[in-house]
């Protein structure tokens, strides 16, 4: 099944709700990485909102960066993607492993850690960046953006992430945000309530091979939601090339890249996003000396 991100609207316009589905990309970052299974579950929960906040952007210019920093062994993991959603990211320790938690699932939260911030910026073409701050509450991801979405955006959402992983990889990875509108009346806001309660995890359903469609349904408890946006297509990709790593070197500044040609007479870049690398030869070091640092 193809990743897809739907938006509808519940309750007579009233409950906006994206759903998305992102196995595929989640995989794709669990092969990248090669991450372990409990870090597969929280990065592919971050890609996963990451996305979903992606389609919320206007236009192909802008970039929304995510950075979650915890406490926990992962110490610290990054995304970034535009709003088509073209979405890439790593993490500072992949392949940390933790016992089940008492529930017998992935340790997700101890993985992350209690203590931390989730921070978003978002360039959207301003003359600065938006830069949003929250703090972990539980490191569980989804409550964590819960809360970051009230501290920092000052709006009231419902969050669900999740990710199954058995022994081949990603069975099923994807998530939800739903926000009540400002005319919501409380009545509409407790009947979804009561039907996320009733829906159960996001990807138990997706395994269940539900539609997205079906889920919304499910989620909010109406039956006569309003489709906006379906064809959105989430993917993981990377940008890199050899021409932004050319200037990443120079960067470096000449008297260091000097130091390199006489030490190694060549150079190796890896990308953080797709552990490609890329080899820069001694005559490639001097003409990007002699073209001017």
């Amino acid at each position: 099944m193809q990743d897809k991100i739907i938006k509808c609207l519940a309750h007579n316009g009233k409950i906006s709700v994206v759903c998305a589905n992102t196995t595929n990309l989640v995989e794709k970052a669990r092969n990248t990485h090669d991450l372990s299974p409990v870090v597969t579950a929280a990065f592919g929960r971050m890609l996963t909102i990451t996305t979903i906040m992606g389609t919320e952007m206007k236009s192909t210019k802008d970039k929304l960066t995510v950075q979650i920093k915890g406490n926990g062994p992962i110490e610290m993991m990054v995304a970034t993607t535009n709003n088509f959603p073209k979405v890439k990211g790593y993490v500072v320790n992949p392949q940390i492993d933790l016992p089940l938690n008492e529930f017998g699932k992935l340790d997700v939260s101890n993985a992350v850690g209690y203590e931390g911030y989730i921070n978003v910026i978002k360039d959207i073409g301003l003359k600065d960046p938006y830069i949003g701050i929250s703090p972990l509450t539980s490191g569980e991801i989804a409550d964590d953006f819960a809360n970051y979405f009230v501290n920092s955006e000052q709006r009231n959402s419902a969050v669900a992430l999740g990710v199954l992983v058995d022994k081949n990889g990603v069975k099923s990875a994807g998530g939800y945000l739903i926000n009540p509108m400002p005319d919501a009346t409380e009545e509409e806001i407790s009947k979804v309530e009561q039907a996320i309660f009733q829906a159960g995890a996001m990807s138990k359903m997706l395994d269940e091979q539900l539609t997205l469609e079906e889920i919304a349904k499910k989620i909010t408890g109406d039956e006569n939601i309003q489709v906006l946006e379906e064809n959105i297509t989430p993917i993981y990709q990377c940008d890199c090339s050899k021409e932004n790593m050319t200037k990443a070197l120079v960067v470096i500044g000449k008297e260091e890249l000097e130091n390199i040609i006489e030490q190694d007479e060549k150079a190796e870049l890896v990308c953080h996003f797709c552990n490609k690398k890329y080899q820069f030869s001694k005559q490639e070091l001097e003409e990007i000396i002699k073209k001017g640092i």
